[in-house]
């Protein structure tokens, strides 16, 4: 259902980006074909569907210095935000999905799967930027909606182009740290910059009790399932006030325990991992450079 409605949003953003700047029989086969693409890779198969801890642990890239992707990452997510150019985004945006899938070892369908809830909020978001309301029409494309006029004007394209070039290459950013670095990575480089450690505490035990709750809420919906408490629209809405119900109830059980076996052992803050020393290779270096010194060069670049 999610890739229908992001395929939708997909086609109807590209319409209202791209009218006016391409010729009518280009532009209708090109919508559609890139709804047809996301229909096609945003399909929800449960046998391929992986947690990110388990992508990152699966990715060839795990063993690439966490030190140098996060610092790397961060500092062409800062280039992409304060770019003025719509180039920079869209290089980021290819160059990330090309590491990802042939360097990383992931597959097209589960980085397409990753980005589908994200992309639907960019595209939602690009819609209502490219979308003005007046008395008349006012853009290159106009729909009358009840005596008034949804316009795309030449800046709102433009406006939104480099808007969503930036918040793609932003998530793509983070998404290649998330499905490439193991969480103990990550609070490691964070400890070794100086974070304190009480932030560091609870981000891993808020990502550790995502994945209990995710845990949980599975074998409360199975369960539910095996008893035909999905069978019509009305058992549905019941099956789900209780699973969610007992969900919060089991949460705040699991939070007690674990407060308990904290505090018997003599927690003072600084929850410690065993961290492996990884060496920076000179390849490494060089992609990172190239990747740095491109995106600066495509910030330079003047917007079409």
């Amino acid at each position: 259902m999610l890739s229908i409605i992001t395929a939708i949003l997909a086609a109807a953003f590209s319409w209202c980006m791209l009218f006016g700047r391409m010729p009518l029989p280009f532009l209708i086969p090109v919508c559609v074909g890139l709804g047809a693409l996301f229909v096609n890779f945003g399909v929800h198969r449960h046998a391929q569907t992986l947690p990110v801890d388990v992508l990152a642990q699966k990715s060839r890239l795990k063993c690439v210095n966490p030190k140098l992707k996060f610092w790397t990452l961060l500092a062409l997510m800062v280039i992409c935000v304060a770019s003025r150019s719509v180039f920079t985004g869209a290089f980021l945006t290819v160059s990330i999905l090309f590491l990802a899938v042939f360097a990383g070892g992931l597959s097209l369908h589960r980085y397409a799967h990753i980005l589908a809830l994200p992309t639907t909020f960019l595209l939602l978001g690009g819609l209502a930027l490219l979308l003005e309301v007046s008395p008349e029409p006012i853009g290159v494309f106009n729909i009358n909606v009840f005596g008034l006029w949804l316009s795309v004007t030449s800046k709102a394209q433009i406006q939104a182009a480099l808007v969503i070039s930036r918040a793609f290459g932003a998530v793509s950013c983070l998404c290649f740290l998330s499905i490439t670095t193991p969480m103990p990575d990550i609070i490691g480089v964070l400890r070794k910059a100086h974070c304190p450690d009480i932030i560091i505490d609870l981000m891993y035990l808020t990502y550790r009790y995502i994945f209990i709750l995710l845990s949980l809420h599975r074998e409360m919906r199975d369960a539910a399932k095996s008893r035909l408490g999905f069978r019509d629209y009305r058992a549905s809405l019941r099956a789900t006030g209780k699973i969610y119900a007992n969900l919060l109830a089991r949460s705040y059980q699991f939070a007690d325990r674990n407060f308990d076996a904290i505090e018997s052992r003599c927690y003072d803050t600084g929850i410690s991992f065993l961290e492996r020393k990884s060496n920076v290779a000179a390849a490494h270096i060089c992609v990172s450079a190239a990747l740095l010194v491109a995106s600066l060069c495509f910030s330079l670049m003047p917007n079409p």
